[in-house]
């Protein structure tokens, strides 16, 4: 049987060296949807240009804006105080550094106690699972609070007065609950199934574990994950209540000397240019999950 010469629409699908060319129907397709795609562009770029145009132009033609400018958008002071402000950001930077790690270990071993079956582990997931509900439900500014006063207030001989440090573990104590969650959810996804086909294929309960169970799932969580780090970046700067000099709290010294707010913006902008950039990694990864979810067809 030949190769057909014609289409259904009246145009040939093949040309004589066997390549495949569009239809007539497919090259109107594309141009229509190219059109569309210019025409949304266009539309969106007006719409964006309207609005926040709009909203600059009310924040510029108000009564305040030349007081505001000047007390928090004075440039030459902020580029003078800046080195100060980065010094300080080193200090978020090590707290992150430390505390993303302890979280990430505290957080799995309380995950994987309470989804834990073993009748011997049953006073451990009491305590892990009261251990979750009060510390996500307490803010995290009254824990550093708690911790940062009470401890030194005990005055027991061998703990602690270092404000950074206890900052720190607050901080730990805080997010290592939410991450514990949030890892558990990600193992609990995982069907039952997955595991009986681990066991049945002669691997341990902890082999199950280590090679079937806590991959898939942290691939299903890594997103979440990312968006706590960034989180955890940003909540760093509540240890400057204690005195700890961050980054906040080098603004609020510059501040506190002239009366001026620009500091606090120099700040902002400094962790916006380290949480932005993982921000959009973290819709990358998201993007990517679900995507390479869709085309294996898992839930």
């Amino acid at each position: 049987m030949g190769r057909p010469s014609e289409s259904h629409f009246g145009a040939a699908p093949y040309d004589f060296g066997g390549k495949w060319v569009p239809s007539e129907l497919e090259i109107t397709r594309r141009a229509a949807r190219k059109a569309r795609n210019i025409r949304n562009s266009i539309i969106a770029v007006v719409s964006s240009i309207v609005v926040i145009g709009g909203l600059a132009l009310i924040a510029v033609t108000s009564p305040g804006w030349k007081s505001l400018s000047d007390t928090f958008f004075a440039w030459a002071y902020g580029v003078e105080v800046l080195p100060k402000i980065i010094l300080g950001f080193g200090t978020n930077v090590t707290l992150t550094l430390i505390a993303s790690t302890c979280v990430a270990i505290l957080g799995l071993s309380i995950a994987l106690i309470r989804t834990s079956r073993s009748p011997a582990l049953a006073p451990f997931r009491i305590l892990a699972t009261l251990y979750v509900d009060i510390f996500r439900g307490i803010p995290m500014l009254l824990v550093i609070l708690l911790i940062g006063f009470g401890i030194p207030a005990l005055r027991i001989q061998g703990l602690t007065n270092n404000v950074l440090v206890l900052g720190t573990i607050a901080v730990i104590i805080t997010y290592t609950a939410y991450v514990a969650e949030v890892i558990r959810s990600g193992i609990l996804t995982i069907h039952p199934s997955q595991r009986a086909a681990a066991r049945s294929l002669g691997l341990s309960h902890f082999q199950s574990l280590r090679y079937v169970v806590l991959p898939q799932a942290f691939r299903r969580v890594t997103p979440p994950l990312l968006n706590d780090l960034v989180a955890l970046i940003k909540d760093t700067g509540l240890v400057s209540i204690l005195g700890v000099t961050d980054a906040v709290r080098a603004a609020q010294i510059a501040s506190s000397r002239s009366f001026n707010y620009t500091p606090y913006v120099m700040a902002a902008i400094i962790f916006l240019l380290v949480t932005i950039p993982l921000t959009r990694f973290t819709d990358r990864t998201l993007r990517r999950s679900i995507e390479r979810q869709n085309a294996t067809g898992v839930a």
